[in-house]
């Protein structure tokens, strides 16, 4: 699922995902430039988290992320379909953690 940002003419993607586990949570994040240029980056969060709560810490990272290598106009992919139907306004956030 992909949520779209139009606000330039070069086109970065970006991916993301979240865990959490009882041994901890983090985030997986892949930019990838208009070149096919990828920066991976592996984040381990220092709080507790749930999955969801885990995708949209990922999800505002990555877009910080992106936005520092130079992308005003992005593709996010999160495999999350909570976050992404979220995102679009499709779904509404019921907790407060989420909204």
């Amino acid at each position: 699922m992909s949520v779209e940002d139009t606000s330039s003419d070069q086109v970065w993607l970006l991916h993301v995902d979240g865990s959490s586990t009882t041994q901890g949570s983090g985030a997986g994040i892949v930019i990838t430039s208009p070149q096919g240029e990828d920066l991976k980056f592996a984040i381990k969060f220092d709080f507790k988290a749930s999955n969801n709560e885990t995708g949209y810490e990922a999800l505002v990272i990555g877009m910080r992320m992106a936005h520092e290598a130079g992308s005003r106009h992005f593709l996010t992919y999160s495999d999350s379909q909570l976050i992404v139907k979220q995102v679009e306004g499709t779904y509404e956030a019921n907790e407060e953690s989420m909204i």
